[in-house]
Parts: structure tokens; sequence; C-alpha cells
């Protein structure tokens, strides 16, 4: 890692279950880092998907990176009550014209995307064919209902100048890595339903980081792509622009990396079983370590 003064980092777990070890390792990089050089490491709660996220994981996750001694500084920020935030920036690209009601369900995007020749794939699966970019008003207007809001890549590109990169530091050296989001595809920024619209992960992290003063922002590799698409939006929304670090993920004995859609064992769990903090760190580096 090179040598940085005074970066601000943080861990922003998402309160639908328990912390396993894959997050310890993800918060110990972040505050590890800060400490390194001076600098400060933040505490974020990525409470926004309403129907996922729970109060009582908000309060065991805070008492679990208390009990590691992964203290972070200053006041937690949730998103939950920061939703007049990410309306502002929805509308300043709204305003620019590169937002479109979608009207596909899943199924429609994925049997799509299986017509379609060498279909792209992206993390989240098919990425979106653009098929309800082209409707006009009119048709948009006859549709109505519930409808994703769609970032339009190729005209938001257009906008730029040039295409933006993002530093890339890890491994002992740095990288400039310039933008692709179009292999993504037109990622969803909301969903409207009526009058109330929910928030994509991708539209609140950016406008999180900025609000934190993130400088370096750390998080697995497995977000790599993600981060073509959020570079695009900060330099759209005329936000700071953080450093980032990718780093390796945790994985199990079979391989796997470490999730809690798999049941991975939680950090309140071994806490039950008797294990002290110097001893899960122990363990941690016994697992396997994604490249």
């Amino acid at each position: 890692m090179q040598s940085f003064t005074h970066e601000i980092t943080r861990f922003a777990p998402s309160p639908t279950g328990l912390l396993h070890l894959g997050h310890v390792y993800a918060a110990q990089v972040a505050r590890d880092l800060a400490l390194q050089t001076n600098g400060r490491f933040l505490l974020r709660i990525d409470d926004i998907d309403r129907a996922r996220c729970r109060t009582e994981f908000v309060s065991m996750i805070e008492q679990d990176l208390t009990w590691l001694g992964l203290h972070w500084q200053g006041p937690v920020r949730y998103q939950s009550d920061c939703l007049e935030e990410y309306k502002a920036a929805l509308e300043r690209l709204r305003a620019l014209d590169l937002i479109y009601p979608c009207f596909c369900t899943r199924r429609e995007i994925q049997r799509e995307a299986a017509h379609a020749q060498a279909a792209p794939q992206g993390d989240a699966g098919p990425v979106y064919p653009g098929t309800c970019r082209r409707l006009t008003p009119a048709q948009r207007q006859k549709r109505g209902g519930t409808a994703a809001l769609r970032l339009d890549i190729a005209k938001a590109l257009a906008v730029l100048k040039a295409r933006p990169s993002f530093e890339e530091h890890g491994m002992g050296q740095s990288e400039e890595i310039i933008i692709r989001p179009e292999i993504s595809g037109d990622v969803m920024l909301a969903r409207q339903e009526g009058d109330a619209i929910t928030y994509s992960y991708h539209l609140a992290v950016v406008v999180d980081d900025a609000a934190q003063q993130i400088t370096l922002v750390t998080r697995g590799r497995d977000l790599l792509q993600a981060t073509h698409i959020h570079r695009l939006l900060q330099v759209l929304l005329g936000l700071a622009l953080p450093k980032y670090f990718h780093h390796p993920l945790v994985a199990d004995d079979a391989g796997k990396r470490l999730a809690k859609r798999h049941d991975a064992l939680s950090v309140r769990q071994l806490r039950d079983a008797g294990l002290r903090p110097e001893e899960l760190g122990t363990l941690l580096h016994t697992k396997r370590i994604l490249l």
C-alpha cells in the first residue's frame, strides 16, 4: 500500500444479518489504513433496503465491532436518515435528462438478454438490454405504474468531455483505471411506486461517501465493477473523488466466498462459543483469502 496521510475510511455493513469473518476482515482493512495514516475510521449502516434490514441487527453489528476493538470515530451515518440527500442527487441527474423509467420485469429482462447474441453478464446477472430506453414520452405515460429509474449510460458518457478514471491502490502499487460503466448496462438508481421512491445502492453509496468525506474507499474485489458506475456518478454529480482499494475476499474451507446468504458462521456465534477477540483474529488468518 502506498504512503498516505490522514485518510478517511469507512466500514458500511447492511443490517440484513449478523457480521461474519468476511466483514471482520473488511472492517480491519479500513480501520488499519486509517490508523496507519493518522486518519479517521468511520461507520455507516447501509439500511436503505427497508424490506430486508432489521433494527436488531444494527445494535448487534455495533456491539460486535466494539467487542472486536474496531472503534469508529464520530457519529454513525444511517442511510435511512438521508433520503432527502438521495432525492436531490436523483433530481440533479433527472435535470440532466440522464434518467428514464423502465417497466420491464426481471423475467422479461432475462428473456430478452437470453435472445441477444452473446448477451453480456454483469455482477447481478444479465445486463439490462435498454428496452425501455427507446420508449417515447407518450408510451412511458401510457405504461405508468411502478418503474425502475435507470441511468442512461451512453448519454451520461456523452455529457463528459473524457472518460473519468479512478485510482486503485493495492498490492504495493497504484493504478489508474479508465472507467467502463457500459459493462454493467443502464443500472437502476431508484424504484418508483406512485409517489414513493426507494433508492439503490449505486446512488446512495456515492452520496454517502461524499457526505462523510471519505478519501479512501476500501471494499471487496467483488465490487470493482460497481466502482466504474460510482466514478461516473461522482463526476456527474460534482462530488469529491476518493481513491479505492479493492481488497481480497475471505473464503470458507471449500473455497466459497463468505456471505450471509450462505449462512457464514457469524461473529456472534463465535462469541457465544467462548472465543476471545484475539482468537477470532487467529481464526481469520487460517481462512483462505481469495485473490
